[in-house]
């Protein structure tokens, strides 16, 4: 599985969305999943998928798919 795919994994499975969510509307907190104990579990499961250590900045910075591919790829980790 690619990078970006085990991202969108670690969505569905921390916020509990389904496979077909449109990503383009998953936001902190402008959906009801995602709440911040939610956030929480996003950032814990970030941590195991991908072998790193987010900095708190970065973790208040993930606020939708895209931005987290922005904090990731900071720690190394490449998406095509």
């Amino acid at each position: 599985m690619d990078n970006f795919n085990k991202l969108r994994q670690a969505f569905i499975d921390a916020l509990g969305l389904t496979e077909d969510t449109d990503f383009a509307t998953v936001k902190y907190s402008e959906i009801d999943e995602w709440d911040s104990i939610a956030h929480m579990a996003l950032v814990a499961q970030l941590d195991d998928t991908f072998d790193i250590m987010l900095d708190t900045e970065d973790i208040i910075e993930i606020s939708s798919l895209d931005k987290a591919v922005e904090v990731l790829s900071k720690y190394g980790v490449h998406f095509e």
